[in-house]
């Protein structure tokens, strides 16, 4: 081989290394759950004890539905995806989500007083006005999204609880 022949081929392969890892370094891999869920707006009902609810909006920018399966906080020793749901009768009635929360691919759920929210149980000391409470969302997929919200006085959505005999619920 002659100089540059050997000049040639070893930039070839420089240049198709590159390309490798340029290729590797992509951003064309669909994102995770965690990473196409925006949080925002994120709140929780101050409480002294027991337990309280937390709200926000959660965005999907995703082309595809994104699924909570599970939640969490340092600040109860119970975290839960709660709904309101029918009791039978006339009366909505406070339950955790069978199988978690589904937010629809480029929609927004909201959760709010009165329907779907975040329930902190067992909280491990008072959440006090102003202060921050953490958050971990677990998705299907493994990954998980933390966001930070700030605790307000509210008076309003004083839910009753399914009782806990028929099912999941939490007395009350």
């Amino acid at each position: 081989m002659t100089r540059k022949t050997v000049r040639t081929v070893a930039v070839a392969g420089v240049a198709a290394a590159l390309a490798v890892l340029t290729a590797c370094g992509s951003t064309d891999a669909p994102p995770t759950a965690a990473e196409a869920l925006t949080v925002s707006d994120a709140w929780v009902k101050a409480a002294d004890a027991g337990m309280t609810g937390a709200f926000a909006e959660l965005s999907n920018t995703a082309d595809t539905d994104l699924h909570v399966v599970a939640v969490s906080s340092p600040s109860a020793s119970r975290t839960e995806l709660h709904e309101m749901a029918p009791d039978g009768g006339s009366a909505m009635v406070m339950r955790e989500m069978a199988d978690g929360l589904v937010i629809g691919a480029g929609s927004t759920h909201s959760l709010a007083p009165g329907g779907d929210h975040l329930m902190l149980m067992d909280i491990v000391e008072p959440i006090r006005p102003g202060s921050d409470v953490t958050f971990s969302l677990e998705f299907e997929d493994g990954s998980v999204k933390d966001f930070t919200a700030q605790v307000r006085d509210f008076a309003g959505a004083q839910e009753e609880y399914e009782p806990a005999t028929t099912g999941a619920g939490h007395g009350g």
